[in-house]
């Protein structure tokens, strides 16, 4: 199969702008529940917010921005944590036809440059002085910036106060000369093989996507009687954690907001709000994982819980081939033991997230079939999907009730996909951006008779399911001639609780290799529960059992390839690769390019050390493995 496409499910936009959806909430149920903020005085409480206040902040936000300067077309940055001041602004902005430019928190100056001078950006606002630091030293001479607002010097306020010499009519009539077709955001993608480009998302692409979701899955949004409600933790500068504000604002979801992301930050909010739903991605799913690992192996409980997430993923591969008609379900037997753990350990994960989420959606890539798997044979099915900036967030997703774990699901309804003779996956649909915006500021089509050309490789199964292979510019050649598709390999090494980054790199090079770094705090953890007293002074140092530690986890990878495309030898380095150093996006995608000009040395002494395709000797494999340069 090459084409598959799924009929529009929900009316396009057809009048109007993002904003509308917030004043006729508030004018048909001013009393709903749209958004939850944290209690100043005790940070485990929510406090809610009405359509109707959050309505009167949006318009008399809208009035300042208006007061100093902002007027329709103008394009103003938001460089900002996820924050409820984040919505605010972004809504108080569409309701006067600005247009909005996000940048991550983390950006620096180099990136901010390129955002502010490539988008003619005319403001920004920020949260800190750091931030405003940053802004200054990424101001030159074809910085078209004029105002700058500070969230922590309460620039909320000033603006409010300076708005009160307009009228909310002066607001209702910028906000009706909106249509549909009007940039809403430009939006710049992350840049893992170049320089990052501005996609012109208008309001008809952010509406079309958002509409379809809640139309098609809004039923799987919270359980029967309850009240949908979802915290935001993904950053509103990537298109994913936009779309998920929009759909929020517009699906009658309450929505709240978490700025840091850390373990520590993130497990206790969600705790205390309990949202029903989860928009993720597939390293939180990790890491939720690993955090509920670690509890058990503190208490003592690691056989258990390793035979637990044994059986979720045999129980969740029954329940789906019993759902395809390729099997009769789970046995009596497998059942008993789903039932058991789901007492001891799967109501434990679910307690993780608040209790009430039994439906997730994991995006930004795709989600390794296993980690699928074992969260839904936990109670929890995470509905995975495929986008990028340009489709304004998604452009396939699982469809209800028919999840296909390993796949990222078909088109979302209204949309189509194309597979190229090479394998690139080609898109089309109503979510489809604009196009990009050129050197001058003006949008150039990045299109092909409406197709989008997306750079990934992929097949489509027998029933129209997605399946992503790769990045077409990652793919690895060796000097053999053959073709390596690294994506999966280190997707299966991430998984490995200790792995937190890998890179695998073989290009011209007789066979393949891979970059390694581990997670500081799974490793401390590591360390500390192999902490004993004595010890026999034969037995494998520290150091030594780490190293068989990753090999094994090397070794599973590879059993999932052929023997030309495994990892032959592998480096674990010091440290991870940071942003700082330039080797990381700020929506944590790696830059290959960047990785292996800086370790240019260490791949060299991989290939170096291993001349020979194989060691000889098993001496010698001894060797290699003792240095971390022989996998299997």
């Amino acid at each position: 199969m090459r084409d598959i496409s799924v009929p529009a499910l929900a009316a396009p936009l057809r009048s109007g702008g993002l904003a509308d959806s917030v004043f006729d909430t508030a004018a048909h149920q001013p009393d709903f529940a749209q958004l939850a903020r944290r209690d100043d005085h005790t940070p485990g409480d929510w406090q809610e917010v009405s359509a109707a206040e959050f309505r009167d902040e949006v318009m008399a936000l809208a009035r300042g921005l208006l007061a100093d300067g902002i007027r329709p077309g103008t394009r103003v940055a938001l460089m900002s944590r996820t924050r409820y001041e984040w919505t605010l602004f972004s809504y108080a902005l569409w309701a006067i036809g600005g247009q909005l430019v996000p940048v991550y928190p983390t950006a620096s100056a180099e990136q901010l440059r390129c955002i502010l001078a490539g988008a003619k950006v005319t403001a920004i606002v920020v949260e800190n002085e750091a931030q405003a630091m940053t802004v200054a030293e990424a101001c030159d001479a074809r910085a078209t910036l004029r105002r700058l607002w500070q969230l922590d010097l309460d620039c909320v306020r000033r603006l409010t106060e300076e708005g009160t010499r307009l009228t909310e009519a002066d607001v209702h009539r910028l906000r009706h000369a909106v249509s549909p077709g009007d940039i809403a955001a430009i939006v710049y993608t992350s840049g893992t093989t170049g320089r990052p480009r501005g996609c012109v998302i208008t309001h008809a692409n952010l509406a079309a996507g958002c509409d379809t979701l809640y139309a098609g899955w809004g039923g799987l949004l919270a359980a029967p009687g309850e009240r949908p409600s979802l915290l935001a933790f993904l950053p509103f500068a990537h298109i994913y954690g936009l779309m998920v504000q929009v759909a929020c604002l517009r699906g009658g979801v309450k929505l709240a907001h978490q700025p840091d992301v850390t373990s520590d930050e993130l497990l206790p909010a969600l705790a205390s709000f309990r949202p029903t739903f989860l928009f993720a991605v597939p390293y939180v799913f990790e890491k939720i994982c690993a955090r509920a690992r670690q509890a058990a192996e503190q208490a003592g409980r690691r056989r258990t819980f390793d035979a637990a997430m044994t059986v979720a993923v045999r129980y969740a591969e029954a329940l789906a081939a019993e759902a395809q008609g390729t099997g009769r379900g789970p046995d009596p037997f497998l059942r008993a033991r789903h039932a058991l753990y789901d007492r001891l350990v799967y109501s434990r994960i679910r307690e993780l997230l608040g209790g009430r989420v039994r439906t997730a959606v994991s995006g930004g890539s795709p989600l390794l079939r296993e980690l699928g798997l074992l969260f839904a044979g936990a109670g929890i099915t995470v509905y995975d999907g495929y986008g990028l900036t340009e489709t304004s967030g998604a452009i396939t997703v699982q469809p209800p009730g028919r999840v296909r774990f390993g796949t990222v699901g078909m088109p979302l309804p209204g949309s189509a996909v194309h597979l190229a003779l090479d394998g690139e996956v080609w898109v089309r649909g109503a979510v489809v951006f604009a196009g990009y915006l050129d050197e001058d500021g003006a949008a150039e089509s990045g299109l092909y008779d409406g197709w989008l050309a997306t750079g990934d490789l992929g097949h489509l199964d027998e029933d129209g399911y997605l399946v992503i292979t790769g990045r077409k510019k990652d793919i690895i050649i060796t000097s053999n001639g053959k073709s390596v598709a690294p994506q999966g390999l280190e997707q299966r090494l991430c998984a490995h609780p200790l792995i937190s980054q890998c890179v695998v790199v073989g290009d011209n090079r007789p066979y393949v290799t891979a970059l390694i770094t581990l997670d500081p705090e799974a490793l401390e953890h590591w360390h500390h529960l192999r902490e004993e007293p004595g010890g026999d002074s034969e037995a494998p140092t520290p150091e030594e059992q780490l190293q068989a530690e990753v090999r094994r986890a090397v070794a599973r990878a590879n059993a999932s390839v052929s023997r030309a495309e495994s990892i032959r030898a592998f480096r674990v380095l010091p440290g991870e690769f940071s942003q700082e150093a330039g080797l990381v996006t700020p929506s944590l995608k790696l830059r290959r390019a960047a990785i292996v000009r800086r370790y240019a040395a260490e791949i060299d002494a991989l290939y170096a050390q291993g001349q020979r395709e194989e060691p000889e000797t098993r001496q010698d494999r001894r060797r290699w493995a003792a240095a971390g340069l022989y996998a299997r």
